[in-house]
């Protein structure tokens, strides 16, 4: 399949505008729950550490299936993928919504998930099939792709306040049904369509990587309360590790794998992946904590804490579509990776300085715009270079593997921080001073996976990135 169109569709801005709302409900419902989570926790019988499951149940479907969704995108049609996607998102969401049991309420999370693993990858595929032909329009539409995440996270947010200030949380998840049937109805006319293409899908890999995942985070999450030497704590990781090492043995062995594990090779891609997975890593805690911290120690209400944090999305849409793609052009995307990082990392480290009786415009408002100002100067170069960086006709691969880095750092970076804010108090429910040793902690310790991001950008990155060849093929596709 050939991730270009001979010809520019009329209404590729029309299906770009679908596309970015296909970003942005993805992104959404990672952060929509994030206002309505004490009302969850108090209806449903989630402990405070436990919580970041309703989280984690979503993240972690959503990044262990979306090499599958890259690979069903580029054998059954981006198109089709895409359709299917909104189907299974409305149904999680109707799953979630009706809820009355813990595990009931993940179950939903791990549907929606998968219906993001879904169409994650076929809006990429879809995007460079109305663009690709056109680099100057194909930056302007990745930007506008980009800038659509932000605005998704904190739209999230601010809806969840709304929904759950003058409602209850199961509309927080009912929201998604609407947009669902509006996307599929649009997706007939404006998305153009492929025809399908040979090969086999590895559904145990997928499987595995998922599973894989799940269990790493697993033990990462459960460490704080059973403690990091206990037998589970090892058990549980080594599994996750050995089931991870297990799909990369068998996608080394596939004749059909679900990564051709020597697309990591090309120039640029496995750098602006890695980015992408520290990006995330250090950008999905500070929303999560943020917003604990505004209203478990601010006392902020749902609504006033998500409209708080509309600053930072304002500063995000400006950056990423006024101000990015400019200094794209002028300074090349390493550069733009590292200063964002590093931005990043000091928004961070700014926020760790939060006081139990802080207050919004000193404490959160400046460091959050900082850490805005560094996440816009990373997102879309480190996007564009995983994507652009490998071959046309693997174009769903490159977007399932970009999204999965993505995803996967968000769960471990919160399951991280989960568990080193766990460690300093953040479990102790009332006690405003203990909850704010919690949050800061984890605030420094997404200000180190920033760092760290800024640090191996800069020299895993190439400062101009070649063209990517073909490559011939080492076996005949199954």
């Amino acid at each position: 399949m050939s991730a270009t169109s001979p010809q520019p569709s009329p209404r590729r801005w029309w299906g770009l505008a679908l596309i970015a709302m296909a970003q942005f409900m993805v992104i959404m419902d990672t952060s929509i729950i994030g206002v309505a989570l004490p009302e969850m926790q108090t209806d449903l019988g989630f402990t405070q550490g436990n919580l970041s499951w309703v989280f984690n149940a979503y993240v972690i479907a959503f990044g262990g299936l979306l090499l599958l969704g890259g690979r069903l995108s580029d054998l059954l049609g981006a198109k089709r993928v895409f359709s299917a996607g909104w189907a299974v998102l409305a149904v999680g969401s109707l799953m979630a919504g009706l809820a009355n049991e813990v595990w009931v309420e993940l179950a939903g999370r791990a549907v929606q998930g998968a219906g993001s693993a879904l169409i994650a990858p076929s809006a990429l595929t879809l995007l460079m099939m109305l663009f690709g032909s056109n680099p100057k329009e194909l930056t302007k539409a990745f930007a506008l792709y980009g800038a659509a995440a932000p605005a998704g996270g904190t739209a999230g947010v601010f809806l969840g306040g709304v929904i759950t200030q003058y409602t209850n949380w199961p509309w927080v998840f009912y929201l998604n049904i609407p947009v669902a049937v509006l996307a599929l109805v649009a997706t007939v006319g404006l998305m153009p369509s492929a025809p399908p293409a040979r090969g086999s899908i590895d559904i145990l890999g997928a499987l595995t990587v998922t599973a894989g995942l799940g269990a790493i985070v697993y033990a990462v999450v459960r460490a704080p309360e059973v403690g990091w030497a206990a037998g589970e704590t090892w058990l549980v990781m080594t599994a996750g590790i050995a089931l991870t090492g297990l799909f990369v043995a068998r996608q080394a062995k596939s004749r059909a794998p679900l990564m051709r594990l020597s697309i990591l090779r090309t120039p640029n891609l496995a750098g602006a992946n890695l980015a992408q997975l520290l990006l995330a890593g250090a950008w999905i805690p500070m929303w999560f904590f943020l917003n604990l911290y505004l209203q478990q120690v601010l006392d902020l209400g749902a609504f006033a804490s998500g409209a708080a944090l509309l600053p930072m999305t304002g500063a995000v849409m400006l950056m990423m579509i006024v101000f990015a793609p400019r200094f794209m052009n002028r300074f090349g995307p390493r550069t733009m990776i590292v200063s964002g990082m590093v931005a990043l990392a000091a928004g961070m480290l700014w926020l760790s300085f939060v006081r139990p009786d802080g207050s919004y415009a000193v404490d959160v408002l400046p460091a959050s715009l900082l850490a805005a100002v560094g996440m816009s100067l990373a997102f879309i170069p480190s996007l564009g270079t995983a994507i652009s960086s490998a071959r046309p006709e693997e174009g769903g691969l490159a977007s399932g593997i970009v999204n999965t880095s993505y995803q996967i750092g968000s769960a471990l970076g919160l399951a991280a921080m989960t568990a080193i804010a766990a460690s300093q108090g953040a479990d102790q429910l009332g006690n405003a001073s203990a909850l704010t040793d919690g949050f800061s902690a984890a605030f420094l310790g997404a200000s180190a996976i920033a760092a760290a991001g800024a640090a191996l950008a800069l020299t895993t990155l190439r400062a101009k990135q070649p063209a990517a060849q073909p490559e011939p093929e080492t076996s005949p596709a199954a």
